[in-house]
């Protein structure tokens, strides 16, 4: 999965599911500064994975709760398709064990 594949982004995801946080409380976490931070949310923002609101003089970012949905929603969607082949695969390989 390569939108959350990257560490840093996927610790700052981890960092907004716990709370909305600025910028700079990101940064403050991380070992990378706050432009590289911003990029990392620019990303999963344009993905719908994280939103923003202005609060006063600061941004603060948090997990969209519609876009993880819609990943949690993918995610099921794929291991069923997974789950399912594989039981098929399995069901075939077992009737050519009893066939043999």
């Amino acid at each position: 999965m390569g939108l959350l594949g990257d560490p840093t982004r996927r610790a700052i995801f981890e960092l907004l599911s716990r709370r909305p946080s600025s910028v700079q409380e990101l940064a403050d976490q991380l070992p990378i500064s706050r432009p590289a931070v911003s990029q990392h949310l620019k990303v999963l923002k344009e993905v719908g994975l994280v939103t923003d609101r202005q609060e006063g003089t600061r941004r603060l970012y948090s997990v969209d709760p519609d876009g993880l949905a819609q990943l949690r929603a993918h995610l099921d969607g794929f291991w069923a398709r997974s789950l399912a082949a594989f039981q098929q695969h399995a069901s075939r390989e077992s009737q050519n064990d009893r066939n043999h």
